[in-house]
């Protein structure tokens, strides 16, 4: 079992660090939107995609940044206690709390879904702004977004399971 678990660790956290260190720059699009938006409000007339367009790119760079996020130990976490914690302890308390995002992961990816068939069905789900842009794309991005952040969250609980058993696992990745 531990010979699995550090396979999925490493094959899960090679994905999602190549993924969100690809991602990251995504920040320069929707910057690059924003931009063309203000040009185009103040010199020609302004552009009716821009602003839903920056949104999309927000999104897509929330979605799929998140699992990184996830692997490099970027969350809030209430340091009151949890600094002055052995190894040990934090390992457990991460263990026992992992579900509670596992379980919020599994309830977003079955309502994105619904909501992503959805948006096939019926002939394509449009915006219901001036733009109308179809929005099955972003949901599609949402979709593989919440997917990786579940897989990232097994991959910790495994590298929590692995802490315990007195293992060295990194707490972020190398």
């Amino acid at each position: 079992m531990t010979g699995f678990m550090l396979r999925y660790i490493s094959v899960i956290d090679t994905i999602n660090r190549r993924l969100g260190r690809v991602v990251m720059y995504g920040i320069f699009v929707m910057m690059g939107i924003l931009l063309w938006s203000s040009i185009s409000k103040t010199f020609f007339n302004p552009s009716l995609w821009t602003l839903e367009m920056a949104q999309f790119a927000m999104v897509a760079y929330y979605i799929l940044g998140g699992p990184y996020a996830i692997q490099m130990g970027s969350n809030v976490r209430m340091d009151l206690f949890y600094g002055a914690w052995s190894d040990g302890r934090k390992a457990w308390v991460d263990a026992l709390t992992i579900f509670f995002l596992i379980f919020y992961l599994v309830v977003m990816l079955w309502g994105g879904l619904d909501s992503t068939i959805y948006s096939f069905q019926y002939g394509g789900e449009r915006s219901p702004t001036a733009w109308r842009p179809y929005l099955w794309p972003i949901k599609c991005i949402m979709m593989i977004g919440l997917s990786l952040m579940l897989l990232q969250a097994v991959a910790e609980f495994f590298k929590d399971v692995l802490r315990i058993r007195g293992h060295d696992i990194p707490r972020e990745a190398i």
